[in-house]
């Protein structure tokens, strides 16, 4: 009785893309709207997140509007940071806004930020789905978060073409990749990549000597390059290369690969895993499963409470971390 009766309420869902962008958001655009408009229900797309919603950049979605995106990178629907939204006065605003244009739920696209303002939404009686799109996979309730896939393979690709140069050159080479406050794209890249040293946000003590000590090691052995790879928490790698360089007495370089890592056609996994996440986010609306998040968890798509998903916190598997050590002895 109770999922007829929220059924019957939804009618018009809204749909968002929030955060950093990342590959595959565009699949799960086109798996929610085409699934969506199936199951009969009528799709408002937002454009640019949440500050869109406030802006009202709202427009009805039609299947021809999902047509020919499934392979392209980026969002379709746009994004941005949107400080005011932060703000009580924003999300009373916000859901003043999907009352008015009659959106009965939204569909939230991103990562913890993007679920954290859904939140805030379902407490002013919007009801909301997230799905996790973010290259970080730092999302503690799902195994996998859409984006990640594309991300370290365009990141092991670059890493893979700035060795054979350090090795034409006899350097050690410092790759900064992305990750603020997670370390996986560090952590995967880094044993992909053959790298002597990863330098995680979450193990890190600043404490260079190692590193020092490992490449002097290392040349007396007769090893022409040296590869670290360093996350984007911990940074500075321009101004560690110069000390490591000065230390060494090895010419050392920095490349940041940057905003690259965010780019790009999504491989084949992120588009599918996307396009189930997306399905399976209007399926929980037509089951009556509200205010949920969707999550991939032991081989399954599955759905958690979005205030039990922002509660969990997650850190990267200690075996993992020392497998990694192990393979660049």
């Amino acid at each position: 009785m109770v999922e007829l009766e929220i059924m019957e309420e939804i009618e018009t869902i809204g749909v968002l893309t929030s955060g950093g962008d990342s590959p595959g958001m565009n699949a799960a655009i086109r798996a929610t709207v085409r699934t969506a408009l199936a199951k009969g229900l009528k799709v408002k797309g937002i454009k640019k997140g949440w500050q869109g919603l406030l802006n009202e950049e709202i427009f009805e979605m039609e299947k021809h509007h999902v047509s020919d995106i499934i392979q392209r990178g980026g969002t379709v629907l746009g994004t941005a940071r949107c400080p005011e939204f932060i703000q009580p006065e924003g999300q009373i605003k916000a859901a003043e806004i999907c009352r008015r244009h009659q959106i009965d739920a939204i569909v939230a696209i991103g990562g913890d930020g993007t679920y954290r303002g859904a939140l805030d939404l379902v407490r002013q009686g919007v009801v909301a789905i997230c799905i996790p799109a973010t290259i970080d996979l730092d999302i503690a309730s799902t195994d996998y978060t859409i984006g990640f896939d594309t991300a370290i393979n365009t990141a092991m690709e670059a890493i893979d073409k700035v060795r054979d140069t350090s090795s034409s050159h006899e350097r050690c080479s410092i790759i900064e990749v992305m990750g603020r406050d997670a370390g996986y794209i560090a952590l995967w890249c880094g044993v992909a990549n053959g790298a002597e040293d990863i330098l995680l946000p979450e193990h890190y003590d600043y404490y260079e000597q190692p590193l020092i000590n490992n490449i002097i090691a290392n040349r007396k052995t007769g090893k022409k390059h040296h590869i670290i790879i360093n996350a984007e928490g911990i940074g500075h790698s321009d101004a560690m290369a110069r000390r490591i360089e000065a230390a060494t007495g090895l010419e050392t370089r920095a490349t940041i690969l940057g905003y690259m890592q965010r780019g790009g056609n999504p491989t084949c996994k992120d588009r599918y895993y996307a396009s189930v996440m997306g399905s399976k986010a209007i399926e929980l609306l037509c089951e009556g499963k509200i205010n949920r998040v969707v999550v991939y968890r032991n081989g399954q798509f599955d759905d958690e409470d979005i205030t039990v998903a922002l509660g969990m916190k997650k850190k990267i598997d200690d075996y993992e971390v020392e497998v990694s050590r192990l393979l660049s002895l």
